[in-house]
């Protein structure tokens, strides 16, 4: 299943439409873009090479939050990406991607925006809650120097920084 996201930046504010689907709602076609993006930047880009293709994108409570570039549909059919895991207690937000063409121009702030709505069951039928109605923490590792920018979609420090694939991180949390 996919759609816009609730709560998300884009439809009638007229900025860009992010929406989310499970894996077997991706076409191919936007599948193939998201892992060449995920592999353009974080293999060759950050020159991490790592196993991408880790098993979590096929599981039932993963949602791929996607947004396409309707300027160049064809050139760059997939300009941002992240993808939100079920962790059982937590959701868990992941390899948040922003295509070289995209950047500068305010659509990582779109994307997460359009994350941390599905995290609080906008756009889900899943939703935010566990079965007992109780609202979910959500985690993310960010990049270090990137912790101020998710600090400001309510996200805090929530440990020591350590390193992954020789790049800094922090793990963070944003109280459900």
């Amino acid at each position: 299943m996919s759609g816009p996201v609730s709560g998300a930046a884009g439809g009638s504010s007229g900025g860009p439409v992010v929406w989310s689907s499970d894996f077997a709602g991706l076409a191919p076609a936007v599948a193939y873009a998201v892992w060449r993006l995920r592999q353009e930047v974080f293999v060759v880009e950050q020159a991490c090479p790592y196993p991408d293709l880790d098993g979590r994108d096929t599981e039932p409570g993963t949602r791929h939050v996607v947004l396409p570039d309707p300027e160049r549909p064809d050139e760059v059919p997939v300009l941002g990406y992240a993808r939100v895991l079920d962790d059982g207690d937590t959701w868990r937000i992941g390899r948040v991607v922003l295509h070289p063409a995209g950047r500068g121009r305010g659509l990582s702030g779109a994307l997460m925006k359009a994350c941390v709505a599905l995290c609080d069951g906008a756009g889900s039928e899943t939703g935010a809650e566990t079965g007992s109605g109780v609202r979910r923490d959500v985690v993310l590792d960010a990049q270090a120097p990137l912790a101020g920018w998710y600090a400001g979609f309510g996200f805090a420090v929530d440990g020591p920084e350590f390193l992954e694939d020789g790049i800094p991180h922090v793990p963070m949390r944003r109280r459900g």
